[in-house]
């Protein structure tokens, strides 16, 4: 099992070319099984998750072939609808699959899916939209059961605005009969690429962003090229890194429109925030950070739940108390036990977690128990006093391409250990 092994206390300085987005490259690649050809994927970032994806795709007839950050998917030879518990279990992103194969064979059979425990995840929004498109879905030994003679649009309300509900939904009723309307959609930048990568293979949809959308089905689909968006979560992952060093660092490849509710907290905090259209620099201040009054995590234009954690890090030596509120996950504080060891002054009530900066924090071994709680411990080791010991690295490693080698690039100590 591998660790990333943390020398706390040298300033991040340098650049980083942020990684494609994890939360758009496992949707695009699901859809292009929906087209049957060949398709040319750009900017794949190297993830655990987008390997497991690749997995799916082969699994189910896709030839798939990689060249370092370039996919070449072609499912012409798709001939499965079926998704196995071994896969399923390992990503709980993989859901995502279910609106496509229908799609394409008007039946999937799929398991339960896994991935990090940060709480109730419920793909019960996922189920009533594709009901509501004329699938009939029954459920028995941890496998879903779906079927449908003909797909059929409509008119759906999301109870909340689920991302993977609207990116299914979206990916069922591309190729349904009629029109369908999603009311209450998701509109982070990740479902405006997937329309974008959509209508390029001959979709008809249009009002991503906003939370309406409008899908009108077409007879087939073809093959394509596209490049995926940057990592919104990633770039402010390392803007965190270089906040709580108090460095100064230039992130290229980006999208600043993205950031928008990220980039307001680091300027509240201190941080000086020089913003261009594929550009962002940072300059730490020279004391410590200043508090946040209230974090409140909201689906997208809000403050995304993804980068709660590494904020309450910096958080944690900031000058005064910050209050986080999480909206979205309730078990997304598990990051919390591993940051008092470290030190930092937390107290948890429900969704809320009180945050009383320290002057500093100190070593320790902890334990990533997810993606971002993993992240948000790498962000406190490098401010923390002596060696630290980050274990788990695999969830880390689901979201984040080579996150040492990007680090010790811009002069920080940190490595990997098996």
């Amino acid at each position: 099992m591998s660790s990333f092994v943390v020398k706390g206390g040298n300033r991040l300085e340098g650049e980083i070319d942020v990684q494609g987005a994890k939360n758009d490259v496992l949707p695009i690649l699901a859809a292009t099984i929906l087209n049957g050809g060949k398709n040319v994927i750009h900017n794949c970032p190297d993830l655990r998750d987008v390997n497991i994806t690749i997995e799916v795709l082969k699994n189910l007839g896709c030839s798939v072939t990689k060249q370092g950050r370039i996919l070449f998917v072609d499912s012409s030879d798709i001939n499965g609808y079926t998704i196995p518990d071994t896969l399923m279990r390992q990503m709980r992103s993989s859901i995502i699959f279910l609106g496509a194969i229908i799609s394409k064979f008007k039946k999937a059979v799929v398991s339960m899916p896994g991935g990090c425990e940060i709480g109730n995840r419920p793909i019960d929004l996922h189920l009533k939209a594709l009901k509501q498109l004329g699938v009939k879905i029954s459920e028995s030994h941890g496998y879903i059961n779906c079927e449908v003679d003909k797909l059929e649009g409509g008119n759906i309300h999301l109870d909340f605005p689920s991302v993977g509900a609207t990116e299914n939904i979206m990916l069922a009723a591309c190729m349904a009969e009629g029109i369908t309307t999603v009311t209450n959609a998701a509109r982070e930048p990740e479902i405006v690429d997937l329309e974008c990568f959509l209508n390029r293979m001959g979709a008809k949809i249009s009002g991503s962003g906003s939370d309406v959308i409008k899908i009108e089905g077409v007879k087939r689909l073809y093959g394509v090229e596209h490049t995926i968006i940057p990592d919104r979560i990633a770039a402010a992952t390392y803007l965190s890194c270089a906040a709580i060093t108090g460095g100064q660092l230039i992130l290229r490849h980006v999208n600043s429109g993205h950031m928008d509710a990220m980039t307001a907290v680091l300027k509240e905090m201190g941080c000086k925030i020089y913003d261009e259209r594929n550009r962002i620099i940072i300059s730490s201040p020279k004391g410590k950070l200043k508090n946040v009054k209230r974090i409140v995590t909201m689906p997208y234009p809000g403050f995304p739940t993804d980068i709660q954690s590494p904020f309450m890090s910096l958080s944690s030596i900031s000058d005064g108390t910050s209050v986080f509120v999480e909206n979205i996950f309730e078990n997304r504080f598990q990051h919390v036990e591993e940051l008092v060891r470290m030190g930092a002054d937390i107290k948890v009530d429900g969704r809320i977690a009180v945050v009383q900066g320290v002057n500093k924090l100190s070593s320790a071994r902890v334990v990533a128990k997810d993606l971002r709680g993993g992240a948000a411990l790498i962000v406190a080791a490098l401010s923390a006093e002596g060696v630290t010991t980050v274990e788990n690295a695999k969830y880390i490693d689901r979201g984040y391409e080579c996150i040492e080698r990007y680090l010790s690039m811009c002069g920080v100590n940190i490595k990997r250990e098996e």
